[in-house]
């Protein structure tokens, strides 16, 4: 509900501060007095575009807030402001608050969170509908007209089911538009996939291949060089009576002796022996070298033409090998994937085929359900009509099939109006008058007040060309709405503002040389004295206003 609406610089107001009640909240006023200033404020609230003439004379901006109870709300509120960027409810209360600049400046915010005027209105369709223009009225959308005809019918099981179905059908048919592709484009990729996975699989590579022949590669490349080297360094240790080995034999024998005469030199002697030992092994490690270093020159080019195809591969498909072959297991299970198109082709229409199935009895149960509950609908409105007055006023919902069927089923409906005999069936939202259309909607309201979930009602107008009986069953069916959602009328109908919760007067004064309009809740004798106002003010206009305020006037 709304618990707060402050209203800054617009029009007469200069600073209006609201706390509205739950249940019927009627406003009235002489006319002039600027009760549609209210509705004007609470449009800007919902996304409607400022109208700058309104900009209080003197002032630079205008401001508008309201505080909104949402606790009970049903609708997705927490994840579309979390979607939106906005903070989250606290204490069950939402914050709208709107500011326009007469240079042009234009922000919005819900709970302190700049946002966008399409977040507004999409909010404003959740949380009010206003009824006497033909704004903000969720009613006039063929789609949320369904809504309520299943609600009304019990159908919101069934409807759901129905749209389960069509979401996972509208899945299977996505993983069939990503199967399905141009067949050049398809068999191209086939093409390109069984080439690279035979490439990388012929290689055969393994990890650390790369640097392994590179090393071998080298060797082979300089192995005259490396074998002329090698042997060399076989001559310097033994090769000749100037070898090391010769010289290290003779060093012995030196060493030897000197140890004979004098023992203390026998650690030179061991030595010596150990860099013979040492001389031996690096002999040996020689020889083996030379007869290891391969000069075949068939195995150094099918070395190179080995490192060129790694070489080849690398620059394709990753800088290193272990990259090369990650490249090739993904290149094979796309293939694996692209090659089994067939079979889950088949499988997946096997699906849709049953799914279709399925949406049709699923369909097909709806549309009758909803055909069943049209007549009882079309009765309990047009019952609700003859008590606000269109006596002989015809109302129905007509349903048409869908061509091509959508989430909500195989149904679209429109609710129609001939307000009187001889007129035609008109959609609502074809309806000029703003005094029947508020009453048409209050008719609607009172019969579905139980599945149309949006918590404001407010409704202007509602009583053009209305008087009689008319004006108390206007009032009856405000206090009744009143007890399941808040509602807020203006109102020119005695009977109507004698029937509601809280009376709102709105009046203009004169404050420092400058016309501004006040709001004032009445209660007691200021109430019976401003629905005395309404009935024409004498004396007998007191007591029937007592009478209608008191309960007792046929309300």
């Amino acid at each position: 509900m709304l618990t707060t609406l402050r209203i800054r610089n617009l029009a007469l107001v200069a600073d209006l501060t609201l706390e509205w009640r739950s249940g019927f909240n009627a406003i009235t006023g002489e006319t002039g007095a600027g009760k549609s200033i209210l509705i004007g404020a609470l449009q800007l609230l919902l996304g409607e575009r400022a109208d700058r003439t309104l900009l209080r004379a003197g002032a630079d901006s205008c401001t508008v807030e309201a505080v909104l109870e949402v606790r009970g709300l049903r609708a997705p509120l927490g994840s579309f402001l979390e979607e939106n960027g906005i903070e989250p409810v606290e204490d069950g209360q939402l914050l709208l608050k709107r500011t326009f600049t007469a240079a042009g400046g234009n922000r919005q915010f819900v709970n302190g969170s700049p946002t966008s005027l399409p977040v507004l209105v999409r909010l404003g369709e959740w949380l009010i509908d206003i009824h006497g223009s033909h704004d903000h009225q969720s009613l006039f959308q063929p789609a949320r007209q369904l809504e309520l005809l299943d609600a009304h019918a019990g159908l919101a099981g069934a409807r759901g089911d129905f749209a389960a179905l069509w979401d996972e059908r509208e899945a299977v048919r996505g993983k069939i538009r990503e199967l399905v592709v141009d067949e050049a484009a398809y068999a191209r990729q086939l093409d390109l996939l069984r080439h690279q996975v035979q490439e990388i699989r012929e290689a055969e590579l393994g990890p650390g291949d790369g640097e392994e022949l590179e090393r071998e590669h080298d060797r082979v490349r300089n192995a005259a060089r490396l074998g002329e080297l090698a042997q060399g360094a076989l001559a310097l240790v033994d090769d000749g009576d100037d070898s090391l080995v010769t010289r290290g034999g003779q060093l012995g024998r030196l060493v030897q002796e000197l140890a004979r005469i004098d023992p203390g030199a026998s650690g030179l002697a061991e030595r010596q022996g150990l860099a013979m030992e040492t001389l031996q092994e690096l002999r040996s490690g020689l020889a083996d070298y030379l007869e290891r270093i391969d000069l075949d020159p068939l195995r150094v080019r099918a070395i190179e033409e080995r490192l060129d195809r790694v070489q080849g591969l690398r620059r394709k498909y990753g800088a290193t090998i272990e990259a090369v072959l990650e490249f090739g297991e993904r290149a094979r299970e796309e293939l694996e994937r692209l090659e089994g198109r067939d079979e889950e082709l088949a499988r997946l229409r096997a699906g849709t085929e049953r799914l279709d199935a399925a949406l049709r009895r699923s369909g097909q149960a709806l549309t009758r359900a909803r055909l069943a509950a049209i007549p009882k609908l079309s009765k309990a409105v047009a019952r609700e009509l003859r008590d606000l007055g269109f006596r002989r006023s015809e109302f129905t919902v007509e349903r048409r099939g869908l061509e091509a069927p959508q989430r909500s089923g195989f149904d679209a409906v429109e609710f129609q109006l001939a307000p009187n005999p001889g007129e035609p069936m008109r959609p609502l939202r074809a309806i000029a008058s703003s005094g029947e259309l508020a009453r048409v909607m209050l008719a609607l309201k009172t019969v579905l007040a139980a599945q149309d979930d949006v918590p404001v009602l407010i409704f202007d107008e509602v009583d053009a060309n209305v008087g009689g009986e008319t004006a108390h069953a206007v009032g009856r069916k405000m206090r009744q709405l009143g007890r399941q959602r808040q509602v807020l009328c203006i109102t020119h109908l005695a009977p109507v503002a004698a029937a509601c919760d809280a009376h709102f007067v709105v009046s203009k004064s004169d404050r420092g040389g400058r016309t501004v309009t006040e709001i004032r809740t009445v209660e007691g004798e200021d109430r019976i004295g401003e629905v005395a106002r309404m009935l024409g003010g004498d004396a007998a206009a007191r007591r029937h206003a007592a009478a209608l305020v008191n309960g007792d006037g046929g309300v």
